[in-house]
């Protein structure tokens, strides 16, 4: 198995079309759902369809994906996934940070631990200059999981659902990082 990034908990690793299963206990867990589209479960057809094909895109600019499924060092426990992908396949300089966790490794740090790791990559290793990062803006914990990865609110926005959810009158919110930002706190700290 091809290693991505490891951290003092978290292995983050290419997917495979053997994810199937775990991706369908994720997506079906409706509280995991929750704030993506008010909880409706996915199918299996949907997660071979058109959620695997999107987490296995290679990425040109980066060489890499940019989805890696996340899996608890000890056990090998699969918890969901984390995104750090490139918003234009030809630049790798913007990227958006994304997570989602099955409920059972939530309040654990998780979230906050591998975004903390990917930040630090991109910024050393792959050529990002900003990472970017929504939700809706009443999903408090994953507000607070940018906010300990080092994540500043940029603004509110109101994004264009096809289908209201319960939240979603209320908008959404966008956090960012630029890499001058995340030297200057880095350098400070040494």
């Amino acid at each position: 198995m091809h290693v991505f990034l490891e951290t003092e908990r978290l292995v983050l690793r290419p997917f495979t079309e053997a994810d199937a299963d775990g991706l369908l206990t994720l997506d079906s867990d409706p509280e995991v759902m929750r704030f993506i589209n008010g909880g409706e479960p996915t199918t299996l057809e949907a997660v071979r369809a058109r959620v695997l094909p999107r987490l296995l895109h290679d990425h040109p600019c980066t060489g890499t994906r940019g989805f890696w499924a996340a899996e608890e060092r000890a056990t090998g426990t699969f918890l969901g996934w984390f995104e750090f992908r490139p918003l234009d396949d030809q630049d790798p300089t913007v990227v958006e940070l994304g997570y989602r966790l099955n409920r059972a490794s939530w309040g654990k740090g998780y979230a906050t631990e591998g975004s903390l790791a990917l930040v630090r990559k991109g910024f050393t290793d792959l050529g990002t200059t900003r990472v970017t990062a929504n939700t809706m803006a009443v999903n408090s914990r994953s507000r607070r999981a940018m906010e300990k990865s080092g994540l500043v609110f940029l603004r509110n926005f109101t994004g264009d659902w096809p289908d209201a959810i319960p939240g979603s009158e209320h908008g959404e919110v966008e956090y960012d990082l630029t890499r001058a930002q995340w030297e200057q706190r880095h350098t400070v700290g040494q």
